[in-house]
């Protein structure tokens, strides 16, 4: 039998109801509108869905928004993408969160990609002189980009070196590594090798092609990787699992994975 906790990125609006609905042991959800950038309001049902989450063994992720880049130069993205992050961060584990997911982002083309690896550990430092963030942040791996931090096996490795050392976070996300170049089969040995860990998978198939660059999920068993694939890197990983598949499969997917886990 499976061990291994599986669920979906799930409706922000009720997300225990939505869990329930498709049978998720892990729910990820956003706290703001993750094409925004305002900050996360304070939910009103936070005594219930910590107590629920409790009584239902659900483990709970939150998704930062997309548009933080922490990574860039650009004053005008940085520094309101670093109090972003902060303030998800306070707001996930106010609801029960065992993590915050946040892309890598990207510096400008053409620009030293250092840049990127020096202000993610400047994120790193300033927070924990201010007493750390309050749960992991776990950064994942993207599936597009030529200036991407976390795009490619070799910058990762370069991320690692800079934000290691403060205890950051894995999530792994097939789907971007097939479209980011990391082959599947040795993704999470040789990813383990530069970060020491994998903190959470997002289980996705791909719509397109290896190395294509393109973000576009894809219900499990319907893409170009391979259902095979996808479930021993969930094994081999051995974290909790996120579909972030479409939702009229989602039960299915969910189903399907389980099955395959021999769960």
């Amino acid at each position: 039998m499976s061990t291994l906790l599986v669920g979906a990125h799930v409706r922000d609006e009720d997300p225990l109801e939505a869990a329930l609905e498709v049978g998720a042991e892990t729910v990820q959800l956003f706290l703001a509108d993750p094409q925004g950038w305002k900050e996360p309001k304070p939910r009103e049902d936070v005594d219930r869905l910590r107590s629920a989450w409790d009584d239902h063994g659900i483990a709970v992720y939150v998704h930062a928004p997309y548009v933080l880049n922490v990574a860039t130069s650009n004053n005008r993205i940085r520094i309101p993408s670093r109090k972003l992050l902060a303030q998800h961060a306070q707001a996930a584990a106010a609801i029960g969160a065992r993590g915050l997911v946040v892309h890598g982002g990207h510096v400008t083309k053409g620009e030293d990609e250092q840049v990127g690896y020096d202000n993610w550990r400047k994120v790193f430092e300033r927070t924990e002189a201010e007493g750390g963030f309050p749960l992991p942040v776990l950064i994942e791996n993207t599936a597009g980009g030529d200036a991407s931090m976390a795009r490619r096996l070799d910058s990762i490795a370069r991320l690692w070196e800079a934000v290691g050392d403060f205890g950051a976070g894995f999530c792994l996300d097939t789907c971007h590594a097939h479209a980011g170049g990391i082959e599947l089969s040795s993704a999470v040995e040789r990813l383990r090798g530069v970060t020491g860990r994998v903190d959470l998978v997002h289980c996705n198939d791909s719509r397109d092609e290896f190395d294509s660059g393109r973000d576009r999920h894809t219900t499990l068993g319907e893409g170009r990787i391979g259902l095979d694939e996808i479930v021993d890197v969930v094994r081999q990983a051995g974290a909790p699992v996120v579909c972030e598949t479409p939702w009229e499969h989602m039960a299915d997917d969910i189903a399907l994975l389980r099955e395959r886990l021999g769960g």
